[in-house]
């Protein structure tokens, strides 16, 4: 396994913080996101989501009616008082299905000026896929070829690419709000409904079907509504790693087909917003699975506005997401670069010889963790050095993580936390995608490469340090005379071997 020797360094130019806003006018809710970039990184200020349901306003001749004009409206003039000072540059905004659709979506627009005073860019199918592709690959860590889904209220975005550069970008005339008014008018619910709501979803996207496979992918990501509420249902209800399968999928739709309304749905995980646009949604996703063979898929919480978010700027084109968001923190909490990199080298030098996993296909991305933990261990000493573990936890729980998924970033808090004093059991337990076994072994490889590097500066490095995990005991072996030479490590292996007891831990050192 190869891990960069070097903590990336990258020149930032200190100007003022600049702030901007992206705004997502979507089929059912309308997105603005308010940030700024800090030291290269992207800060998020505010988010502000409103439910509009344009696309119910679509009628059979593709007409928006005035009502669903005037909701749209509203929630611009509350957009509008957030962006009071905002130079129009610093403002993109974006329309998509529905009013892509609507033959008179100029009514839209000149209503919309009179209390929104920023364009509104109403974008093609192909180019709102695209900025899709771009949300999700500037804020989830997986590399490799993706295949990014998007089932919104008016239609689905599909698009396969390679890091931040689509092969294949479509969109197709079909959305859980369009759909539910289509098959199941006044939320009515029955099998034959449903599927005939599936089957037209199959037929809008089987010509896609041949091509995508033949590209094919590593990854699949699925953003927006639909697919998180479904994962949040699947939390809920057990399934702590919220994948979503066909085998889960099916059963989902089974439970929500023994209701006889779409407002009567209830489900652990499912809010009442979403409740009648659920089904709907589910059809299409159950259509996406089928045709293009899809085995599983993750949620990302990057969408369309993210993507037009970092189209705002020419920097966020390119470049290694973590190595970003890594270094606009090094600028941002002045980390002790040299401590980083010595404790980094340390834990993966430990992590190396490691040859027993619980999960050894996740060992790859434990060592991954491992390492930007060892890096971002002490970012927490700028509030105070009392109490280390716990600020830089904080700050890592709370803080936007371009690059880490929501599991990677509560692992990364969790190993940070507990990288001094003892370690509470429970937090490690509530993991859900990570083993706890492995979770705390990449836990205790980092607080020993803590302790060995505790002198900081002074640190005299072992010539050989050997780590050997043989029938349940731990055994970490230095050169002779080493330990009798630095007594100050060999009474912290003393202290270490109680604290790590109590993981049942035999830890030996020699």
């Amino acid at each position: 396994m190869k891990f960069e020797n070097m903590m990336p360094k990258i020149n930032f130019h200190h100007q003022p913080p600049r702030e901007f806003a992206a705004i997502d006018l979507g089929s059912n809710s309308f997105h603005m996101i308010v940030a700024r970039i800090v030291n290269g990184s992207i800060q998020v200020l505010s988010r502000i989501k409103r439910r509009v349901r344009l696309a119910e306003g679509l009628d059979e001749h593709r007409v928006l009616n005035q009502e669903a004009i005037e909701r749209g409206v509203a929630c611009l003039a509350l957009f509008a008082k957030r962006l009071q000072g905002f130079s129009i540059e610093n403002v993109k905004v974006v329309g998509t299905y529905t009013l892509r659709r609507a033959v008179n979506n100029q009514a839209f627009l000149q209503q919309a000026q009179r209390v929104f005073p920023f364009p509104i860019d109403i974008i093609s199918g192909q180019e709102e896929a695209r900025l899709i592709y771009l949300g999700v690959c500037h804020t989830q860590p997986e590399k490799g070829r993706k295949l990014v889904v998007d089932i919104g209220g008016g239609s689905t975005e599909m698009s396969i690419g390679d890091e931040f550069a689509p092969l294949r970008a479509e969109s197709r005339h079909m959305g859980c709000v369009s759909f539910a008014k289509r098959f199941f008018p006044e939320g009515k619910l029955t099998k034959e409904r449903f599927e005939h709501a599936y089957q037209v979803a199959v037929e809008k996207i089987e010509d896609l079907s041949w091509e995508y496979r033949q590209l094919g992918w590593q990854h699949v990501l699925g953003s927006s509504g639909t697919i998180k509420t479904v994962s949040k249902i699947l939390i809920a209800n057990g399934y702590r790693d919220g994948l979503i399968t066909e085998r889960r999928l099916k059963r989902v739709i089974q439970t929500c087909l023994e209701f006889n309304s779409l407002h009567q749905i209830k489900l652990q995980g499912l809010t009442e917003e979403r409740a009648d646009v659920l089904v709907p949604g589910l059809a299409i996703l159950l259509a996406l699975f089928h045709t293009f063979h899809i085995q599983s898929m993750r949620y990302s919480n990057g969408a369309l506005r993210e993507g037009v978010m970092y189209g705002l700027e020419k920097y966020f084109q390119v470049g290694n997401i973590r190595q970003r968001t890594l270094e606009s923190l090094v600028e941002q909490f002045d980390i002790d670069r040299p401590q980083a990199e010595r404790v980094k080298n340390t834990a993966l030098n430990l992590f190396a010889q490691v040859q027993c996993w619980q999960h050894p296909k996740q060992a790859k991305q434990l060592g991954s963790i491992l390492k930007w933990a060892s890096l971002l261990h002490e970012i927490g000493i700028c509030i105070n050095h009392n109490g280390v573990n716990r600020h830089s936890a904080y700050i890592i729980a709370n803080l936007d993580l371009p690059g880490f998924d929501e599991e990677q970033k509560k692992l990364l808090a969790i190993l940070v936390r507990f990288h001094l004093n003892s370690v509470n059991y429970s937090d490690i337990r509530s993991m859900n995608r990570f083993n706890n076994r492995d979770v705390i072994t990449i836990l205790c490889l980092l607080r020993l490469a803590v302790l060995l590097n505790r002198a900081r500066q002074a640190t005299i490095s072992p010539q050989y340090l050997q780590f050997l995990i043989e029938s349940g005991h731990w055994i970490l072996t230095f050169e002779p005379n080493f330990l009798i030479q630095n007594p100050l490590i060999h009474n912290d292996l003393a202290e270490e071997k109680k604290l790590l007891k109590a993981l049942h831990i035999d830890f030996t050192y020699r």
